[in-house]
């Protein structure tokens, strides 16, 4: 496992990661904002062909666009991250399909669970993003375009855009071939 802009407080591995995720960190190109960026932490392993990852969240999202989960990474024109948004005071199921614009596709959980379950299937030219609130059920979010046959990126990702830092903690991160 590697570090992509790594943050000021971490422990752990893959087993069980916590970072405080810096302020003024985000993954977004130019679609509606007019700006870059490419500065939040993203702990990550490299592998090539079909694979699965998953991971489960917890975190203490408290200002606008607090966020954790997976990315799936080629280049900084060409990624995927998904997981849980703090959008006006509630916990969103989000996805960022980035190639070279953002877009960006929420579900609004007014519940604020205390955790989720991710997965991500990358199967050749393809990204399915499932998501879980119990790691037993789970219910696709999206499924996106991704350059097949390359290697990339894949881990887990934050970010905190505004003022404030945030604790999350990421657990049982996996990548399985398929």
């Amino acid at each position: 496992m590697k570090w992509y802009n790594q943050p000021s407080r971490s422990s752990g591995d893959a087993h069980t990661l916590t970072m405080t995720v810096d302020p003024k960190t985000d993954y977004w190109r130019i679609t509606h904002y007019g700006f870059i960026r490419d500065n939040g932490p993203f702990y990550y392993m490299e592998q090539e062909g079909d694979f699965e990852a998953s991971v489960k969240i917890t975190g203490a999202y408290n200002e606008l666009f607090h966020q954790a989960g997976l990315m799936i990474r080629k280049d900084e024109k060409n990624w995927i991250k998904t997981g849980i948004e703090y959008v006006d005071g509630v916990q969103n199921v989000s996805a960022v399909v980035t190639r070279e614009v953002s877009d960006w596709s929420v579900v609004p959980r007014h519940d604020s669970p205390k955790s989720m379950w991710l997965k991500l299937l990358r199967k050749g030219d393809f990204v399915q993003i499932s998501y879980s609130f119990d790691g037993k059920q789970f219910d696709m979010l999206r499924l996106a375009y991704f350059p097949p046959k390359e290697k990339a990126m894949i881990g887990m990702v934050a970010a905190a855009p505004g003022n404030k830092s945030f604790e999350v903690t990421f657990e049982d991160f996996t990548v399985t071939p398929q």
